[in-house]
């Protein structure tokens, strides 16, 4: 069979193994053969992102228009809309949980020896910990100050995709309570549009495969898979917490809640979860998981262009559990033993931060700094985890994605859609 013919999931796969083979080939002088073919990775790498993100800014707008104006009244819309928001309030909290759980049980930057001379770092122990109880939680006003832009068009330049969101809720609630002959012609414009993105969608998708080799062929020629000293627990402890997350919660919530069989429904957004996977941006991904949801695991597009859309931007469970165990991992590594009080700021300030974080790599990081200057660590400390960042950023990207995905079968059963995945499990007792 030709390669070519391949369902995408497999092609992406045998593009990840190629990929890694290559990039440690290559190694960190980026030659392979005498050639430098970092270079080519990059170019065809940001290709690639570039062809995604230009998909966005229309197919959030569109989507999310078309599905709050295709839900009808504002009863349907508030029950849609608190049952979305309130699974990924769940599911970011548990996550959250799981990280904390997890951190204070492995304790990743507790070193023997002084915890300056192990990492490098410059700031004082004894100062910290009178600073630590001084600060507050104001820096996270701002992210709130997002969802209302100033310039909807500004917004949109600059990826402030929450206030965007918020836009289009708008847009899309009062385009019903319009006259009929605008109404009309307003729904089929934004309709065609998200019809016309979709097409565009598909077009990128193709070139998938190649886009995903140069990301990941780049990633691990300049961070290779070795173990990174004293970063080598903080980063199974953030893969382990990620993993029980991902095997365990998320397929209890759709077995108990959604009745969806947890293998099939991964099956169905296997591509999904490989691209977010290879680009680390939950945004670039969106056209693919919206194509996975409702094409694969049978959601109507009511639900997908409204549930989706929203949940790439604060559905984040995998970067609130890594911020949490973050900045956990610093608070060890400069020695200062958080109280229950300061971690429970830390929990909340983790589920605030990444409804904020734009879906792009590394943009958890900026949050990370929010949340460390909130409680009075350092933001040298940062500088810890840029080593192993970037593959983890892939890790938590396609938990993120997955998370989404489950929320849309889930919400989309509780609202009693026929044709989603059937769950072939053994039958639950009563």
């Amino acid at each position: 069979m030709s390669p070519l013919k391949l369902k995408l999931h497999w092609q992406i796969l045998i593009a990840l193994a190629l990929a890694i083979a290559v990039g440690l080939a290559v190694g960190r002088d980026g030659l392979l053969l005498g050639v430098n073919v970092d270079a080519g990775f990059d170019f065809i790498g940001e290709l690639f992102l570039n062809a995604l993100k230009m998909l966005i800014v229309p197919l959030i707008v569109s989507s999310i228009i078309i599905g709050v104006a295709g839900i009808g009244d504002s009863e349907n819309l508030g029950r849609l809309g608190g049952k979305t928001i309130g699974y990924y309030a769940l599911t970011s909290m548990l996550a959250i949980v799981v990280g904390l759980v997890a951190v204070n049980t492995i304790q990743p930057g507790v070193v023997d020896g002084s915890p300056q001379e192990v990492f490098g770092l410059h700031a004082s122990t004894a100062e910290l910990e009178r600073d630590l109880a001084d600060k507050g939680a104001d820096d996270i006003v701002a992210i709130f100050l997002r969802m209302i832009p100033t310039n909807v068009v500004q917004a949109a330049s600059s990826g402030q995709m929450l206030g965007l969101i918020f836009f289009s809720l708008l847009y899309g609630f009062f385009l019903t309570r319009i006259a009929n002959q605008y109404a009309e012609a307003q729904y089929n414009f934004w309709n065609g549009m998200f019809e016309i993105m979709m097409r565009i969608t598909d077009l990128v998708m193709r070139f998938a495969p190649l886009g995903v080799f140069a990301l990941v062929a780049s990633t691990v020629s300049a961070t290779g898979l070795a173990a990174f000293g004293p970063l080598a627990a903080f980063f199974f402890t953030v893969v382990a917490a990620l993993a029980f997350h991902f095997f365990f919660t998320l397929p209890l919530l759709l077995y108990y809640l959604g009745d969806v069989s947890p293998l099939r429904h991964y099956r169905a957004v296997s591509p999904a979860m490989l691209t977010a996977f290879s680009t680390a941006s939950s945004s670039a991904t969106l056209p693919v998981t919206m194509e996975c949801v409702e094409k694969n695991a049978g959601v109507s597009n009511k639900t997908t262009s409204f549930v989706l859309p929203l949940g790439a931007t604060v559905n984040m469970d995998g970067t609130a559990l890594y911020e949490c165990v973050a900045v956990m991992f610093i608070a060890q590594a400069y020695g200062i033993e958080m109280t229950l009080a300061t971690q429970f700021i830390v929990v909340v300030l983790a589920l605030l931060t990444s409804i904020g974080v734009a879906g792009i790599p590394a943009a958890s990081l900026v949050a990370i700094s929010i949340i460390l200057s909130a409680v009075g660590l350092p933001l040298e400390g940062i500088g810890l985890i840029l080593a192993v960042d970037r593959i983890l950023d892939m890790m938590r990207t396609a938990v993120n994605v997955a998370s989404d995905s489950c929320g849309a079968v889930i919400i989309a059963k509780s609202e009693g859609e026929e044709g989603i995945l059937e769950n072939d499990m053994p039958a639950r007792a009563a």
